[in-house]
């Protein structure tokens, strides 16, 4: 496999994982909701201030995770095990139960909770900067602009989407996805488990 194929690879790793995590299809019940008394024009612009709120954040943790690391002298194995564990969580929660968000005012879901942290929680940051250290900023930073074009192509399709998918539609990718981002999840523990019997052998 030459770079490029393995760039190649790696982007498509880290856009999966991330994507998976953003989950724009899931939650598209709840975005809905949270416009509903909004007009086109209105609900157009709180998808943006989301998706660009949730593009800064993670740009920042892809610019500045590795740093994060060194500061608190984290090893890359203790991160993936405790970022697996994170995910495995969250992923628990989306197959064991829905999440409910209390309605909020239109002017402030743009930022909150769209943006953050329906688009851009824990588990988002947690991928970012696992990917980070595993395949370089490189393919993280593009991985992060592609999760974030495709959020904001389903956020500015969302009526027909969601008429499309329907509640049950909906709720279905939602548990797919929650059980790849499981399987992920564990896939980081194992990683982090096997470097740091290597590190100790």
């Amino acid at each position: 496999m030459n770079m490029e194929q393995e760039f190649l690879l790696d982007l498509l790793k880290a856009t999966i994982s991330l994507f998976i995590v953003v989950d724009p299809f899931g939650n598209i019940p709840i975005f809905i909701g949270l416009t509903s008394d909004m007009d086109s024009e209105r609900r157009a612009k709180a998808f943006r201030m989301a998706v660009i709120t949730g593009f800064i954040l993670l740009m920042i943790f892809a610019i500045a995770g590795r740093w994060v690391l060194k500061i608190f002298n984290i090893t890359l194995y203790s991160f993936r095990i405790a970022g697996g564990i994170l995910l495995l969580f969250l992923a628990l929660e989306l197959l064991m139960r829905e999440k409910v968000y209390a309605k909020i005012s239109p002017e402030e879901s743009g930022a909150v909770p769209l943006g953050v942290p329906l688009l851009v929680g824990p588990g988002a940051i947690t991928a970012t900067i696992i990917n980070l250290e595993s395949v370089g900023f490189s393919a993280t930073a593009i991985s992060v602009a592609i999760v974030c074009i495709i959020t904001w192509i389903v956020l500015k399709f969302i009526e027909p989407i969601h008429r499309l998918l329907g509640r049950i539609g909906s709720t279905v990718v939602s548990k797919v996805m929650a059980m790849l981002l499981a399987a992920i999840a564990v896939q980081f523990i194992l990683e982090g488990i096997s470097e740091y019997l290597s590190q100790i052998m």
